[in-house]
């Protein structure tokens, strides 16, 4: 494939030739060779593939079929209970229905008996939007059938309908077929996305033989970095899985209930001596300090990182530095949930919610993700709201950790394997993972929201085309 005229930097026109899986050749001119496919890019701008570094891909599928609950789609009872008796009306007699980015800001504090009252007879199973809990109805805990000894919460003896950070139990009870990751991977691949990380806590080494058949099967179309539990410590390196790389051990950390420290300690210890760099999810200020005392102790290597950071006060920053961790924020969350942090966040703590410029001047690594499905999947979204700081309600959320439009497509830039470690650059030798723009450097960064993909390949291959699609 032969590239004409692609800006491939502000101002900077060239040719750029794939053979294969790899960029073979980039000049002012290039000849065209025999039954080469030509692409004019018209003076777009050619980037490498994008790379968000912390998604869910299975959550994200599931949630393409579920009903939204929450805003910015739903922001009253009224209209919930509208959208789950539609959603139930076109199931089939049995099914279940699934909600997601359910939030008590739209209802209330639900229990069973509200969804109950709303669908009698229809399973249904809402996820809160932080992803720690699902709400059952009655219908749906019949046909779980939770031993007296199931991870539900009991109020008086009695079954409330919350599930609490229980996915695995849950899973093993629905015995579900995974989802199908071809529209998911479609969808990202009309974004310029060509790799990801999957951040989803427990996985096992299953996980990596799943997404390598996936990608065998043609499902999964972008390259794929796979954290999980401490399963993965042992998974066998050796094994053929092209595209899908074992990534860190992810913790995930909730400060009501924070695993013993001594444990967390080895924990981390073995995963280092099996070659994997530590994870944590770390969205209080009390999850941070733990996770940073844990890592103290334990000793650091390079790729160990903090996923979200999302109340990060000055001495906080300061030990994320001594430390040499790398942060990957989410930062369209300040778009999509600012209203709601201003509202419930102690204000004490909201100068420090998902902040970046802090991070940069600090001299930490950032990069950027969308942790999709909690929030949405597109990255240019999240690169606009790293530049705006604006709330959907207009709102202003720390208008001093605002970046510059090229520093935050910077985010989504760097390696799967080292996140925040500089852009990639297109150079002859490097692998062909590309996103041309419908419009020029300067263009694009004057309105990234704006921004569209008009042809994204992955490594060499075409993996999405507006003009085919048109």
């Amino acid at each position: 494939m032969l590239i004409r005229r692609a800006e491939i930097a502000p101002g900077t026109l060239r040719d750029l030739r794939i053979v294969g899986a790899r960029i073979a050749e980039l000049a002012p001119a290039l000849p065209a060779a025999d039954d080469e496919r030509i692409i004019d890019a018209g003076g777009h701008a050619l980037l490498p593939g994008l790379h968000d570094h912390h998604l869910h891909l299975r959550a994200l599928a599931a949630a393409m079929a579920s009903v939204r609950c929450g805003p910015p789609q739903v922001h009253t009872a009224e209209p919930l209970r509208r959208a789950l008796q539609d959603a139930a009306a076109r199931l089939a007699p049995g099914d279940w229905l699934r909600g997601i980015g359910w939030h008590e800001s739209v209802a209330g504090d639900n229990d069973r008996d509200w969804l109950d009252a709303v669908l009698p007879q229809t399973p249904v199973r809402l996820q809160h939007r932080s992803g720690r809990l699902w709400l059952l109805n009655s219908a749906a805990l019949e046909r779980l059938a939770p031993e007296a000894d199931a991870p539900l919460e009991r109020i008086h003896g009695r079954w409330s309908g919350r599930l609490y950070d229980a996915d695995d139990w849950l899973r093993r009870r629905l015995r579900g077929t995974p989802p199908s990751l071809l529209a998911v991977s479609r969808y990202l691949a009309s974004r310029g996305v060509t790799g990801v990380t999957d951040t989803t806590h427990h996985n096992r080494p299953e996980a990596l033989h799943g997404f390598a058949q996936a990608r065998a099967r043609g499902e999964l179309l972008q390259c794929v970095r796979v954290m999980g539990d401490a399963r993965l410590d042992v998974s066998a390196d050796g094994a053929e899985r092209p595209g899908v790389q074992r990534g860190e051990h992810k913790f995930h950390l909730h400060e009501h209930a924070l695993p013993e420290f001594d444990a967390l300690v080895g924990a981390i210890r073995g995963s280092h001596v099996a070659g994997r760099a530590a994870a944590f999810h770390c969205v209080t200020r009390t999850d941070l300090a733990f996770a940073l005392a844990a890592l103290r102790e334990a000793g650091t290597m390079q790729g160990d990182r903090i996923e979200h950071a999302s109340i990060a006060p000055p001495e906080l920053i300061a030990d994320i530095a001594a430390l040499g961790l790398t942060v990957v924020a989410q930062p369209h969350f300040i778009a999509e949930r600012g209203d709601d942090y201003l509202r419930d966040v102690d204000p004490d703590d909201q100068p420090w919610l998902y902040r970046l410029r802090a991070f940069t001047a600090a001299g930490v690594a950032l990069a950027g993700s969308t942790d999709a499905p909690f929030g949405d999947a597109d990255p240019w979204r999240a690169m606009h709201a790293a530049v705006s700081r604006r709330s959907s309600g207009g709102a202003i959320v720390g208008a001093d950790e605002a970046l510059d439009a090229a520093s935050a497509l910077r985010l989504f830039l760097s390696p799967l394997e080292a996140p925040g470690a500089g852009p990639r650059r297109l150079a002859v030798g490097a692998d062909a993972d590309l996103c041309l723009l419908d419009r020029p450097h300067a263009a694009a960064l004057a309105d990234l929201a704006a921004v569209q993909v008009r042809l994204t390949c992955a490594r060499g291959a075409v993996i999405h085309d507006s003009a085919a699609a048109r």
